[in-house]
Parts: structure tokens; C-alpha cells; sequence
């Protein structure tokens, strides 16, 4: 497959296959290990690059991972997780009352996909409220597989400089957050660094507003286009834990995600990955794998057919998983529950939004009938 700039990587679209590699120690994430990278042959402000560079849990591997897994979920715990239920439960209510003041069509993806799961990981890692706004706009550009060399390398800075000045704040004046805890998180001497800090920020940010922002939005686009579907829902038929978990396979809120890179000679049914050549996780195809999935290109609440890799698998599994799974949840009984009448808006399709990562549609004009 041939990402931005000309670089050629290996598509893992076969749900068994991604399976096996993403837990193979075959598999590593550190970027010295991919040919391309480490002979300097990338494009100069090559988009993707921040994923590749970016210090922190999704760069390294082995003894490395493990070590700053440990000291993230030392601040990470199922037990913030868990206190979190109550906020995003009344965030969740001030929104929906929201939406009862906006006339005719709207986009619900902005004025509710979008602040809900933004403002849950601005107060869990202590923002202030300008600064979610700024941040945001920043990852956008940084997800995306259009943004020009230029954007790339601002939003690079824009993002470190600005989470940089956030952990500098902590510092100064601890609080009740994550970020807080993170800077005390200790394993004897060890604790993390000022890049690693930053690297962690931004993975959290990334995935815990973006992945959540885009499952709710495909979850409510799902639903309106498959009533009956919804149906089920109401009728107690299915639950909303089941239609998060058919979104994350239909149409999983990560399309793909790099890389990963051969430690060595793979063979891969009839073709053999080489010994520094990148893998490109493509969760969204491994959702529609017809080899694992019956009938993948149905959207059925109903469905157990197998586990699902949206959320990733093995070693590097996605910490907030949990958290995403909450927001949704609470997002979508809520929204459905407050207005029974939503409809999907008159008119085109949405656009979908020009990323390799981020797999959602740019808007989603809705009506309440």
C-alpha cells in the first residue's frame, strides 16, 4: 500500500492474519527497526511522521513498553475509569439539553460527537476549557493524510509546545488529574520523562477525544441508517453495549494506524514480509473480513460473531478502551433516550474525513422530527 509521500508499506486488511501480528514478537514498534526510516528516505514533512517519532508507549517494545505501561497505569486506573461515570453522565444531559435550542438541521457531530468526549479528557488531564478547542483543531491536523508539510510540522509544534506548557503548569500547581499523577508516577527511581510525558499526553488526547468522537458519531449514523436496528435496541432486544461493539467491527473509529515493522523475515501465507519493511494496521478492514465475519457488511446490534480488533490486541491494546466504551454508552442511551425522533438531515451523504487514522465522516447533519 502506498501512503502519503510515495512511502510503500504492507496492508494488513485480513482480520486473523492482523490478529497474529499485532501480538507477534516478530512485530516491533520501535521506528529504527523499519529500513526507511532509520536510511533516511522518508519525505520531508511526511504527514504520519509524528507516529512514528512520537516518544512514548506506541514507539517502543519489550522491556521499554513494559515499563512505561506500568508507570501509565499506575495514573490510568479501572478505579479513576470508574469515578469518571457520574461527569460524563451529567456532561452528557447538559449537551442533550443543548440540542433542544437548535433549530432545523444541525450538525450533531459538532454540538454533541464532539464536546462530549473532548471535555472528559480535558478535565481528566486538567485543561482548561480554551485550551481543549486549540488542542483539538491541532490533532486534526496531525491525523490527517492530507495536511500539507507545513501544517504537519506546526501542528507537531503547536501540540508539543502547548502540552508541554500544560505538564510545566502541573508542575508548578499539582491537581486532582491525570496529568498530575502521571508526573508523580514513580517505579522506584524511575519515572517518566519530560518527552515521555509529552509523548503520553498526546496518545491519550489522540485516543481518548478522536477514537470516542468518531465511535459515537458512526454509532448515531448507523443507527439512523438501520432503524431497525434501533428497534431491537428499544424493544430491549439488544443493548447500547452491543451496538458499540457492532460500530467498532462496522465501522471501526481508527482506520488504520502505523506502523509496525519486521524484526525479521515473515511469511505471510503466500508472500514473506522482510526484515525491516512497516506494517499498516488496517482495523477497518479486518472489521468487514468476510473470512471472519459472516455477512461483514451488515450492521447487526445482534451479532456474536468473535471479538473485534478496533480497540487493537496483544501487547500495545488500547488503555482507554474502557473510558471509550463508557462515553459511548452513556452518549448514546442518552441521546436516543432524549430524542426518539432524531433523523438523519435531508440531502448528500457526509464526506468522509481525509485521513489514513481517522475513519468517520466530516459532519452529520441531523433533524429532530
Amino acid at each position: 500500500m502506498e501512503l502519503p509521500g510515495g512511502v510503500v508499506v504492507w496492508a494488513i486488511t485480513h482480520h486473523d492474519t492482523l490478529q497474529e501480528l499485532l501480538a507477534d514478537p516478530r512485530v516491533g514498534k520501535n521506528p529504527q527497526l523499519w529500513e526507511t526510516f532509520r536510511e533516511g528516505r522518508l519525505p520531508e514533512g511526511w504527514p504520519l511522521i509524528n507516529f512514528v517519532t512520537v516518544p512514548g508507549m506506541i514507539t517502543v517494545d519489550g522491556a521499554d513498553h513494559r515499563r512505561l505501561r506500568a508507570l501509565v497505569t499506575q495514573a490510568f486506573t479501572p478505579r479513576r475509569i470508574a469515578e469518571l461515570a457520574p461527569a460524563i453522565q451529567a456532561r452528557t444531559a447538559r449537551l442533550l439539553d443543548g440540542l433542544a435550542l437548535l433549530e432545523g438541521e444541525f450538525d450533531l457531530r459538532e454540538h454533541f460527537a464532539y464536546p462530549l468526549p473532548m471535555q472528559v479528557i480535558g478535565e481528566l488531564l486538567g485543561l482548561e476549557a480554551a485550551q481543549q478547542d486549540e488542542l483539538h483543531a491541532l490533532s486534526d491536523t496531525l491525523v490527517s493524510s492530507s495536511a500539507t508539510p507545513e501544517a504537519a510540522v506546526a501542528a507537531q509544534q503547536g501540540l508539543f509546545a502547548l502540552l508541554g506548557s500544560v505538564i510545566a503548569a502541573k508542575r508548578e500547581r499539582p491537581g486532582d488529574d491525570l496529568t498530575t499523577d502521571l508526573i508523580a508516577a514513580r517505579e522506584a527511581d524511575d519515572r517518566l520523562t519530560e518527552q515521555e510525558l509529552v509523548g503520553t499526553l498526546l496518545l491519550m488526547l489522540v485516543a481518548g477525544h478522536e477514537t470516542t468522537l468518531n465511535l459515537i458519531t458512526n454509532a448515531v449514523r448507523a443507527l439512523l441508517a438501520h432503524p431497525e436496528q434501533l428497534e431491537l435496541v428499544r424493544d430491549g432486544r439488544a443493548t447500547w453495549s452491543a451496538v458499540v461493539e457492532e460500530t467498532l467491527r462496522y465501522d471501526s473509529p481508527v482506520g488504520q494506524f502505523p506502523l509496525r515493522y519486521a524484526v525479521e523475515d515473515i511469511a505471510v501465507g503466500d508472500v514473506v514480509i522482510r526484515r525491516g519493511e512497516a506494517l499498516l494496521a488496517s482495523y477497518a478492514s479486518a472489521g468487514r473480513d468476510t473470512g471472519h465475519f459472516a455477512d461483514a457488511d451488515r450492521f447487526d446490534v445482534t451479532r456474536h460473531a468473535g471479538r473485534h480488533l478496533s480497540f487493537g490486541h496483544g501487547p500495545h491494546f488500547c488503555l482507554g478502551a474502557g473510558l471509550a466504551r463508557m462515553e459511548a454508552e452513556t452518549a448514546l442511551s442518552g441521546l436516543f433516550g432524549r430524542y426518539p425522533t432524531l433523523a438523519a438531515a435531508d440531502g448528500p451523504a457526509p464526506e468522509p474525513i481525509a485521513s489514513f487514522i481517522s475513519n468517520s465522516v466530516r459532519t452529520l447533519p441531523v433533524r429532530i422530527a
